[in-house]
């Protein structure tokens, strides 16, 4: 992952595509930044999926800052955080839509044996561990809840 986001700056950088090359140059530095707070706890540098979990949360990020900038007033600051998402989304892997996302949360539950509110926790770390990247946590979050008050209640 990390080679496919360098071999994308380079190319930026030959076609002079300045929002690319900026963005690029921003998910680097991000995952630079993790990567030396890696080595103080005897990591070399971190893994792809924590570089997936960095594209998500820079893709958040965005999304928090085109609604301030439409609320502001601000739509050409807004369309420049929405090209930085497709930007970054483009190494992101696809993202799973709400049936997708309920159909995994279900069958993981019952992959786990998920009980009740007390396996919240253990369930959502599952998701993470395998859905990384290509899936909405806080929807997620909000199905497992669904699917506890269904079972227990």
């Amino acid at each position: 992952m990390r080679d496919e986001i360098n071999q994308a700056l380079k190319a930026a950088i030959k076609m002079q595509d300045k929002r690319r090359m900026s963005t690029l140059r921003l998910v680097s530095a991000a995952i630079k930044d993790r990567d030396i707070a890696a080595r103080s706890s005897d990591k070399k540098c971190v893994s792809d999926s924590e570089v997936m979990e960095i594209l998500s949360k820079m893709v958040k990020q965005r999304h928090e800052s085109i609604k301030t900038y439409n609320e502001g007033g601000r739509p050409e600051l807004a369309q420049q955080e929405q090209e930085e998402i497709e930007i970054i989304k483009s190494f992101l892997p696809k993202q799973l839509s709400e049936e997708e996302i309920r159909a995994a949360v279900v069958a993981l539950m019952e992959e786990i044996g998920c009980a009740g509110l007390k396996d919240m926790g253990k369930t959502m770390g599952a998701l993470k561990e395998r859905y990384t990247g290509s899936m909405d946590f806080a929807k997620a979050s909000r199905f497992v809840k669904e699917q506890i008050a269904e079972r227990c209640g």
